[in-house]
């Protein structure tokens, strides 16, 4: 019987010590309107998405760093289906954040019908949401219209929200009082989430550093230590550039920012690049034939095909933490900018990257994050 007892404490005791070392999750969902007055919106998003990103992956849960998962739907555009309720699903839950940026980047504006209460319902229902409620469960609707419109109620999906666990925060782009009228804080505090006002017209103020180009340059080398492999390797490692040039020219320091997400695990490219691949599998080396390796690897042992990812695991560490340590000069310098320019104007108005940021942490918090 003591040996019984015995088995089921150190039985309970693993599982507990699993159950506290199981990185917790950040879903965050966010439904763009893409009828024809909403470019605005889509380019503060895309100055944005970067500063957004880098804000999830400071976040800690009992001091490990969480898991980030971002689904995208647009609704509204003229394209959809009536039959959809105008509604389309651009990404389910991906920690793909090149893709993320590509399908931001291509998102395109033409107008229709937008429905919120039909979109936020279609999100909580098709995605693979966490049944775990110490998760970080976050959905942002952004648009101009009334809450009320289209076949679901607003409330009923709510509900459904609140069921889940899941914080549905609204961003109306227009006066304050409008949104107000227009149901769309009513959209947020039933499900307990935050509403905000935006005017998606405005041109984002980027804090420009003097830590931006040198953060930059890195970012060229750190690109240098990728190893694609795989019949898509190729095409993934094209697209990170082509997301780095995407960023870019939001400016120097939305280029940044992304490096910032580059120096990060947050960033992980396991389904593309063997450095990433080898840090969850040792022996994905001798798991490929040639014709799924680079160039630089093509007839080399399975030594110096371990020797070169090693190097360049090292190599990209060390720009990594380089990265890092402007990053933090970087953050100081942006601080220190906004004390001073709190101090020579008005409160600074919320964009929709401030707003996503804002509540983002403040219900982090709740749920236990730091």
């Amino acid at each position: 019987m003591k040996k019984v007892f015995i088995s089921l404490v150190l039985l309970f005791s693993a599982g507990m010590s699993q159950a506290q070392t199981t990185a917790r999750k950040i879903q965050l969902v966010i439904l763009f309107d893409t009828s024809n007055s909403m470019d605005g919106l889509i380019n503060q998003a895309k100055s944005r998405i970067w500063a957004i990103v880098n804000e999830a992956s400071g976040l800690q849960y009992q001091g490990q760093t969480p898991t980030l998962e971002i689904a995208m739907y647009d609704y509204g555009n003229a394209q959809l289906s009536a039959e959809s309720n105008f509604i389309r699903q651009q990404l389910p839950f991906t920690s793909d954040l090149d893709l993320v940026s590509e399908k931001l980047f291509g998102l395109r504006t033409n107008g229709g019908s937008e429905f919120c209460g039909a979109v936020i319902q279609t999100s909580l229902q098709q995605l693979n949401w966490s049944n775990d409620p110490a998760d970080l469960k976050m959905i942002y609707i952004a648009g101009n219209e009334p809450f009320t419109q289209g076949p679901v109620n607003y409330k009923d999906a709510c509900q459904l929200a609140k069921t889940k666990n899941v914080f549905v925060n609204t961003i109306y782009c227009g006066a304050m009082d409008q949104g107000i009228r227009e149901n769309w804080k009513d959209g947020a505090t039933c499900s307990r989430g935050d509403y905000f006002n935006i005017n998606s017209n405005d041109q984002i103020v980027v804090i420009q550093t003097p830590y931006d180009e040198q953060i930059n340059q890195l970012n060229i080398q750190l690109n240098q230590t990728y190893i694609s492999y795989g019949s898509l390797g190729k095409e993934n490692r094209m697209k990170q550039k082509r997301e780095d040039d995407n960023a870019l020219l939001q400016g120097a320091a939305v280029s940044s920012e992304r490096a910032l997400v580059k120096s990060k695990s947050v960033y992980s490219n396991v389904s593309w690049d063997m450095v990433d691949a080898a840090k969850m599998d040792s022996t994905i080396v001798g798991k490929l034939n040639d014709e799924e390796l680079p160039d630089e690897l093509k007839g080399k042992s399975t030594e110096e095909k371990e020797a070169y990812i090693k190097q360049k695991s090292e190599e990209r560490a060390k720009i990594q933490g380089e990265i890092g340590q402007l990053g933090k000069k970087r953050e100081q310098f942006i601080q220190e900018e906004k004390t001073k320019q709190a101090g020579q104007s008005a409160q600074a108005k919320d964009d929709f990257g401030t707003a996503v940021s804002k509540s983002l942490k403040e219900k982090a918090v709740l749920n236990g994050f730091n």
